[in-house]
């Protein structure tokens, strides 16, 4: 199987993930601060807007006793950018664009385990193509801290932002903002 890979992806082997966790999946779930998890029974996967909270999501994994980058190469867990695939060296995924549902104007990105055969992807829970970052995104080099965008106000998990570029407000999801 594969997993969905929208905006910046921290995915887990999840042999180790169980490994680190005891085997309590449930004790795992538990350290997502968002709705973004999906998964198949090799990877796991948690997406992330901010860089910044991924960042703090990778130490949290590593606390837990995951290892991320060791000798210069990803070991249980990578990072994987929606437009550019991981971002730093790993021998155990395959990245990718696949069509959703073989509709070649619904194409997605996606991750699984090298060598797996299945074809088929996993997306969080009340995933939709039509609401995804993977139909409508807009990337911006320097991140929030763009001249380009002015900050408005934090609300809902988002921080919210004017574009000066598009003259439209704009929403960057941030970690801790899953609706109690």
């Amino acid at each position: 199987m594969a997993v969905l890979i929208e905006a910046i992806s921290i995915v887990i082997r999840v042999d180790a993930l169980l490994a680190a966790f005891d085997n309590d999946w449930a004790r795992f779930k538990r350290t997502v601060p968002n709705d973004s998890l999906c998964a198949d029974v090799e990877l796991a996967r948690v997406g992330f807007m901010a860089p910044q909270d991924a960042e703090q999501y990778v130490k949290l994994l590593e606390s837990s006793g995951l290892r991320f980058i060791v000798d210069g190469s990803s070991k249980d867990i990578v990072v994987v950018d929606q437009m550019h695939g991981p971002t730093s060296p790993c021998d155990w995924i395959e990245f990718g664009s696949i069509p959703l549902n073989n509709d070649e104007r619904k194409r997605v990105a996606a991750c699984r385990l090298k060598g797996s055969a299945s074809k088929e992807l996993v997306t969080p829970d009340g995933w939709t193509f039509e609401s995804s970052l993977s139909c409508s995104h807009g990337f911006v080099p320097g991140g929030a801290e763009d001249k380009s965008l002015e900050f408005l106000r934090s609300e809902g998990g988002m921080d919210v932002y004017w574009s000066k570029l598009s003259h439209k407000e704009v929403y960057v999801a941030r970690a801790g903002g899953k609706p109690k």
